[in-house]
C-alpha cells in the first residue's frame, strides 16, 4: 500500500466529528476511520517527505495509518491524548522515521552538497540572486540538520515541520513539555551558529519541491 501527496482534505471542517470521536467509533466501526486519514494523510506525507523523500514517505504514511489502526484501541482523550489526533500520528510518523535516521542523515547531507546554481535566464536579475541566497541557506541548513542529534531533529521538525505546538510535540513523543523546549532551545541555537547567527525560519527551504 502506498499513498501520495493530494489524497487527504486536511483537517476537519468546522462542526464535524471530532478525531477522538472517530477513533473511538472505529473500533466498532472500522470503516468508520478512514476520515481520520482523509483529514491527515496530506500533513503527514508532507511532514514525511521533507525528512526521508517523496518515495520513502509514500510507504512510511501507509504504515503510520495502518499502525494507527492497530492501536486505536489504545487511544485515551482522558490520559492527554486530546480530541486532535495529530501529536498521536506524528508520533507514530516519526517513530517510523527513526528507523532510517541513517537513510535521514544521508539526504540532509546530499542536499548540502548541491551546488547554488545561477538562473541562466536572468543572470544579473535581483529575482536570481535570491534564489542563490536561498539556496545556500538551504544547503547549509541542510548540513546543520544532518550534524543535529535525533532527538532534538525529531523536536525541532515537529514543530517546524509538523506544525505542532509544544504541549503536542510533548503528547507526540512521549515526554515532558519541559524537555521539548530544552531540546527545542539547543537545536534552535545550533542551527543559528551553522547559519551564521540567521533565525532558522528557512527551515522551510529544505524541501523536496526546490
Amino acid at each position: 500500500m502506498t499513498v501520495g501527496p493530494g489524497v487527504g482534505t486536511g483537517t476537519a471542517r468546522a462542526g464535524a466529528e471530532s478525531d477522538a470521536s472517530v477513533i473511538v467509533r472505529s473500533r466498532d466501526e472500522p470503516e468508520a476511520f478512514a476520515a481520520l486519514f482523509d483529514r491527515h494523510a496530506d500533513a503527514v506525507h508532507r511532514y514525511a517527505a521533507r525528512r526521508l523523500g517523496g518515495e520513502v514517505a509514500d510507504d512510511l504514511v501507509a504504515e503510520t495509518f495502518t499502525t494507527a489502526f492497530q492501536q486505536r484501541h489504545r487511544y485515551d482523550p482522558a490520559r492527554g491524548a486530546g480530541t486532535d489526533a495529530r501529536p498521536w500520528l506524528f508520533g507514530i510518523a516519526t517513530n517510523l522515521v527513526g528507523r532510517h535516521r541513517r537513510a535521514e542523515a544521508r539526504r540532509f547531507k546530499a542536499m548540502a552538497r548541491v551546488p547554488a546554481l545561477v538562473d541562466h535566464d536572468e543572470p544579473l536579475a535581483d529575482r536570481a540572486a535570491d534564489r542563490v541566497a536561498a539556496r545556500s541557506v538551504r544547503r547549509e541548513l541542510a548540513a546543520a540538520l544532518a550534524a543535529l542529534p535525533a532527538r532534538h531533529r525529531d523536536v525541532l521538525l515537529l514543530v517546524a515541520w509538523g506544525d505542532l505546538g509544544y504541549e503536542e510535540t510533548a503528547r507526540a513523543l512521549g515526554i515532558p513539555v519541559g524537555t521539548v523546549r530544552s531540546r527545542l532551545h539547543r537545536a534552535r541555537g545550533k542551527l543559528r551558529e551553522a547559519l551564521g547567527g540567521s533565525h532558522p525560519t528557512a527551515l522551510r527551504e529544505v524541501s523536496d519541491h526546490e
